[in-house]
C-alpha cells in the first residue's frame, strides 16, 4: 500500500511546486502565517538543521508553494515582516533567522531578494541564507497548532498579531478574511 506522502511527492513533481525552508520565530507562529497564504499548498512544522556552524536543529517550517500563485520574493518578504529578522536576540539558536535553500542556484536568488528587501528595514537584516541539511517534524500534537487552538493565550498574544500583519499589508496574498 502506498503512503500518502508518496502521492504528494508525485503530485508535487507533476504540478511544479517549489519548496523553501524558513526559520525565525516559533514554528507554531511561522506555520500559521504561511498556512494563511494563497499558493502555499503544504506547510511542515518542525526543526531544520543547517550546515557548518549552523549544523544544529532550530525551529522552522518547510513551505511547498505554487510559484504561479505566490512568488518566492513574496514568501521571503512576508517571512521578514512576521518575525524579528533584524534582532540578534538571545534565543537565536532555538529560533535561527534563516531561509534554507535546496538547490545551489537558489542561494544567490535568495540573497538578492534579501538585499533588495533591506530598504524596508531601518536595521540590518540578520536572516541567513543556508543550505538545507535535514528536517525533523514536530510531535503530532504540535502540528497545526494555531488552527486547532486559535483562542489559547499563546495564539492570541503571538500569532494573532502576525496574522494581522498579513491582513493589513498582504491582503491580496492571504486567505484570511
Amino acid at each position: 500500500m502506498y503512503e500518502l506522502e508518496y502521492f504528494y511527492d508525485f503530485y508535487k513533481v507533476i504540478t511544479n511546486f517549489q519548496k523553501i525552508g524558513l526559520g525565525g520565530g516559533c514554528h507554531w507562529c511561522t506555520e500559521a502565517v504561511f498556512q494563511s497564504l494563497k499558493g502555499v499548498v503544504k506547510v511542515e512544522q518542525g526543526y531544520i538543521k543547517g550546515c557548518k556552524e549552523n549544523s544544529y536543529f532550530s525551529e522552522a517550517i518547510l513551505v511547498y508553494f505554487d510559484p504561479e500563485i505566490i512568488l518566492l520574493k513574496d514568501l521571503i518578504e512576508i517571512h521578514l515582516h512576521t518575525h524579528k529578522s533584524t534582532s540578534n536576540h538571545s534565543f537565536r539558536e532555538k529560533y535561527r533567522s534563516a531561509v534554507y535553500y535546496f538547490e545551489e542556484y537558489d542561494k544567490q536568488i535568495i540573497q538578492i531578494i534579501l538585499n533588495t528587501l533591506q530598504k524596508d528595514f531601518d536595521n540590518e537584516i540578520i536572516t541567513q541564507v543556508l543550505a538545507f541539511r535535514e528536517f525533523k517534524s514536530s510531535r503530532v500534537e504540535l502540528l497545526d497548532y494555531y488552527s486547532r487552538n486559535p483562542e489559547k493565550p499563546f495564539c492570541r498574544k503571538y500569532i494573532h498579531p502576525k496574522l494581522e500583519v498579513l491582513r493589513k499589508k498582504y491582503t491580496e496574498l492571504t486567505t484570511l478574511s
